[in-house]
């Protein structure tokens, strides 16, 4: 079979190669056709993240979520991820009891509603709610519901922060269902929220787990009153190369999905995007409204972990501290 592939595609072939790898660093073209295995048949799924501005009322924010995710589907979208807390503006800016009523049991009320829409369109949704699991124990969770329209279950986050401007150790505790992968239709996806984005550990535990696809529903933003452009910059590019190493690492797409506008005294800055195995930017939003398409060809995974094979070259049985707070001193 032939395949056109971009050159930073082809430099994993032949970057071991000095001649090769002279030779394709020379091209003037910007991608190149070479004859590719039968692993290499493309195994494409459409990803999309939606990404949005929030509102007081969680009704109104709930129907904009579905004409978003409708939209996304008319676009040819299979899996469709949703911002953090989709229903709500980001209440954790402060320690309140009012926020506590948000609650809903999950599944619930709105996942009722996701699971109809995504039946009747045929989409897999990935939905982040604030779960009431019982009186005065909440989560903050993420349902994945198929495109069948069945409830596949859900992913309580497990790293919860207590930050300025994000208090939410006051309103969620950890979660305890472990890492999840989930099997839908179109791909197996591993979910994870938020705060998660910065540890290693859970993104290689739920690769580990046969995620093809990490997906991150995200609030996360600026001090609003914040306005160096250097420090929004590296706030944001840090934020951002997190993620992209935790594709690289562990030979997955990885995909996060942000809210944008100004709640309070933060403003979100958006800039949902999909990476590839390989850390390349598929696709990406700005700073408004926004619905991310990207195609995902799961063979790249295969491709990538053959030719960067990391997984492979871990020495897992020097690993064993990885379950201890610190190493140096006390």
């Amino acid at each position: 079979e032939i395949y056109t592939l971009s050159l930073h595609d082809a430099l994993p072939i032949f970057g071991r190669h000095d001649v090769a790898r002279s030779a394709l660093l020379g091209r003037t073209t910007s991608s190149l056709t070479i004859l590719m295995t039968p692993f290499m048949t493309p195994e494409p799924v459409s990803l999309a993240l939606v990404q949005t501005a929030c509102v007081d009322n969680p009704a109104e924010n709930l129907e904009r979520a579905c004409r978003k995710i409708t939209e996304a589907a008319a676009s040819g979208a299979q899996i469709v991820c949703l911002q953090e807390l989709f229903t709500t503006r980001y209440f954790c800016q402060t320690e309140e009891y009012a926020p506590f009523t948000y609650a809903e049991s999950i599944p619930g009320s709105s996942t009722d509603r996701l699971q109809r829409l995504a039946g009747a369109l045929g989409v897999v949704i990935v939905a982040s709610l604030f779960e009431k699991r019982d009186r005065g124990l909440f989560h903050n969770t993420a349902a994945v519901l198929d495109a069948d329209g069945s409830y596949l279950g859900k992913y309580r986050k497990m790293h919860i922060p207590d930050d300025p401007g994000f208090y939410e150790k006051f309103y969620f505790t950890p979660g305890d269902l472990g890492y999840k992968v989930f099997d839908t239709r179109y791909a197996r996806i591993g979910v994870l929220i938020c705060w998660d984005q910065w540890y290693p550990e859970a993104a290689r535990l739920t690769a580990l787990k046969g995620a093809e696809i990490l997906v991150y529903p995200t609030a996360i933003g600026w001090v609003a009153s914040e306005r160096s452009p250097e420090v929004r910059t590296a706030q944001q590019r840090a934020w951002k190369t997190m993620q992209l190493s935790h594709a690289v690492a562990n030979g997955v797409f990885v995909a996060a999905a942000n809210r944008v506008g100004i709640e309070g005294d933060l403003e979100f800055w958006g800039n949902s995007f999909v990476s590839d195995p390989f850390g390349q930017v598929l696709a990406e939003a700005g700073h408004q409204d926004a619905i991310v398409l990207a195609t995902c060809d799961r063979s790249r995974i295969g491709f990538y972990r053959t030719h960067w094979p990391f997984l492979r070259d871990r020495r897992i049985e020097t690993y064993g501290d990885l379950q201890k707070r610190f190493l140096a001193g006390d």
